[in-house]
């Protein structure tokens, strides 16, 4: 097991939930990303042998447990998004880039649609559709990483 991948994976983790427990309020709250599903979803496609669905679990009750909210609603929408990255990670690699933030974006849409309806049974008002705005500064934010350098996984055909 290369460990300098495994701690690099551990890191971003840790990183990604220091972004999630910093406090904010307003506007900045409706804008912020899932930081923890972006990292999960970027170790899924790099290092899938190393990050897997039940990483995405656990992942996802460290999350419930931070933020206080339905246990277990975290871990239940990584859970499927993690299954649907997993699913498509080998064919990712022929996606343009255009291509991989769409699928990006269907997988953040994913997870926060399924909290959403989880948030529903438990009884909270619908928030109207600026819920689900995390999901495209979640994708901005990912071009923002492959503009930067950061190899995301799908291939430049100049889009």
């Amino acid at each position: 097991m290369p460990t300098n991948k495994l701690k690099s994976i551990y890191l971003s983790i840790i990183l990604a939930l220091i972004l999630l427990l910093l406090p904010c309020s307003g506007f900045v709250l409706t804008m912020r990303p899932d930081f923890m599903l972006l990292v999960i979803i970027f170790w899924l496609i790099r290092a899938p042998n190393l990050c897997n669905v039940g990483t995405a679990w656990l992942v996802g009750l460290f999350v419930d447990l931070a933020t206080g909210g339905v246990f277990g609603q975290y871990a239940l929408a990584y859970t499927i998004a993690a299954f649907f990255a997993v699913t498509y990670q080998k064919r990712l690699v022929l996606f343009s880039s255009t291509q991989q933030l769409i699928y990006v974006f269907l997988l953040l849409f994913i997870s926060q649609l399924i909290m959403l309806v989880i948030k529903t049974f438990a009884g909270a008002q619908f928030m109207g559709w600026t819920y689900f705005i995390p999901s495209i500064t979640g994708v901005l934010l990912w071009f923002m990483a492959g503009l930067f350098g950061l190899d995301v996984g799908g291939r430049n055909r100049g889009n």
